[in-house]
């Protein structure tokens, strides 16, 4: 199940009922720039946009019956805090990740599991293995590459690579009911009411890392009862790399393991996705089908009633096969910082929170209107329509 932290409440939850935080108040500035030099602010219409995504899963889970009131910016530096990680520049916060100038603009590139080491010679073409780590070497062998044929090198690999700045999109109505969100789809398959009331919904959460838990978390706190399910053998892998902060996101669940690669596991997956009425997954599409998950499918014959796929990209051509994490999915929307030496990256694997609040408050409208849905994320996407439009990725230096 293939595809994280959230601000932690007294319980070890995600942070609701909070006031909002500013972006230095909550920590983010400390999370963007380089080591050596000053904290820097965020994409001009970022804060902007987040309080939105915030106030829309407000009004929607009101709507519903119980409101729901989160801190975006405290839940985008939440993972961080929690590690004890700060600002590296062109570094991800985490180090899995990094910023690398090729022949003609600059690539992020995401190397977080050894089979992803293993993968980069058959990508950049080196002789012989490449040592864990040697970063030194990628990126003298990326400077030696254009951007486009680095990008279409990496097809069929599943490494987490992006051109800087590809999915740049111009940003969009940011309200759930009043035209989407930038990087969501949603398509209607069906009328029907809404629920009365949440508590009502079971929901069957299959996703890992950041995004998609967090949207069970806001769903958790709406009153509705989700089911974390994770493979046996593979479990989330927040639960080694994150482990404080997979608490936070998974406090209220109720978990269930089941191991897909039997044919017991694999019924036992089945059944829960059909007795779901909402179903969460951050698997490509070529994952699902070889699980037997048909999410279109299975929506129209309405168990579940609405289904949410988070990916990197979305599933259209070409899109579909890639790999993202947070760090690089915001650097191919665009949305780093830059000062004299060029791109920082923002904040923590920002791309993750924001595609998990902009689904939230997409799940939490669409379950208020009532009817039955397929909804899908683009992670990217989502960057790509809060990165403020060309030139803007200038962050404010040490402003307060």
């Amino acid at each position: 199940m293939d595809r994280g932290e959230s601000g932690a409440a007294p319980g070890g939850s995600v942070a609701v009922d909070r006031p909002s935080s500013t972006w230095w108040s909550a920590g983010l500035g400390d999370l963007t720039g380089r080591a050596d030099g000053p904290p820097l602010g965020p994409p001009p219409g970022l804060v902007t946009a987040v309080q939105g995504f915030a106030a829309s899963i407000a009004r929607h889970s009101e709507r519903l019956g119980r409101k729901v009131e989160v801190d975006p910016l405290a839940l985008m530096a939440a993972r961080a805090r929690l590690g004890g990680l700060r600002r590296r520049g062109s570094t991800s916060c985490g180090g899995s990740s990094r910023l690398l100038p090729a022949a003609d603009g600059w690539m992020a590139v995401s190397l977080a599991r050894p089979s992803d080491w293993d993968l980069v010679p058959a990508w950049l073409g080196l002789p012989g293995a490449l040592d864990t780590g040697d970063w030194s070497r990628v990126a003298a062998a990326v400077g030696g590459f254009g951007l486009e044929e680095l990008v279409g090198r990496s097809t069929g690999l599943g490494l987490p690579v992006a051109r800087v700045g590809e999915r740049r999109a111009r940003p969009v109505v940011r309200d759930a009911t009043a035209g989407g969100i930038a990087g969501i789809t949603t398509r209607r398959l069906a009328g029907g009411r809404p629920p009365s009331d949440l508590g009502e919904l079971v929901v069957a959460d299959l996703s890992a890392l950041w995004a998609g838990p967090l949207v069970g978390a806001l769903l958790v706190a709406a009153g509705a009862r989700v089911v974390k399910v994770e493979s046996s053998t593979r479990p989330d892998g927040a639960r080694v790399g994150s482990p404080r902060h997979f608490a936070t996101l998974d406090d209220g669940k109720d978990g269930v393991a089941v191991d897909p690669a039997t044919t017991v596991g694999l019924r036992a997956l089945h059944r829960l996705v059909e007795g779901s009425d909402v179903v969460i997954t951050s698997a490509r599409p070529r994952a699902l089908e070889q699980l037997g998950l048909d999410p279109e499918g299975s929506v129209r014959n309405r168990r579940p009633r609405l289904w949410l796929s988070i990916t990197g990209y979305g599933d259209g051509p070409g899109s579909g096969d890639r790999v993202a994490f947070g760090d690089d999915a915001a650097a191919a929307g665009g949305l780093v910082v830059r000062d004299d030496r060029g791109p920082c990256f923002c904040a923590d694997a920002v791309a993750d929170p924001l595609t998990g609040l902009a689904a939230a408050a997409t799940v939490l409208g669409v379950l208020a209107d009532g009817g039955d849905h397929l909804l899908g994320a683009s992670m990217a996407d989502v960057a790509g329509g809060l990165s403020g439009g060309p030139g803007s990725s200038a962050g404010r230096r040490g402003s307060r």
